[in-house]
């Protein structure tokens, strides 16, 4: 169901409240850009182009709780005044968030591998066989 922002906000805060009052069931938001169409795009290639000339840059947000979904489209030109009051009903539902479980595993210790003794004060000694006669 497509609501004005403001209602979409009110709705959303209702959905954090109803889901933390629930506890099994999360609040799935959304966002895209939408372009204002309810028709496809038409085939021939003139119109194509006349359509996406008039089209005006909108967003859309959803949001989804259980059988519930929301939805609210917003102008290019407003973005910025719906996001801030969007990121404030955010931040005041974000506080029931758990943290995860950190899974440790223990590694097992391999015997380490003994290294040949490096030769000291950085001069190589060589040694060489005889060579056996013919």
């Amino acid at each position: 169901m497509r609501i004005e922002s403001d209602a979409f906000l009110v709705e959303l805060n209702d959905m954090f409240q109803k889901s933390r009052m629930g506890g099994s069931d999360s609040v799935t938001i959304t966002l895209k850009h939408y372009d204002g169409r309810i028709k496809p795009h038409p085939k021939d290639p003139k119109k194509a182009a006349k359509a996406a000339a008039k089209a005006e840059n909108f967003c859309m947000f959803r949001a989804r709780l259980g059988n519930k979904k929301i939805s609210c489209v917003v102008p290019a030109k407003e973005v910025n005044k719906f996001q801030s009051a969007y990121s404030s009903v955010l931040k005041c539902n974000m506080d029931n968030l758990k943290k995860p479980e950190k899974v440790e595993k223990k590694k097992a210790k391999k015997p380490a591998a003994e290294k040949p003794a490096a030769p000291a004060s950085g001069t190589a000694s060589t040694t060489t066989s005889p060579k056996p006669a013919k």
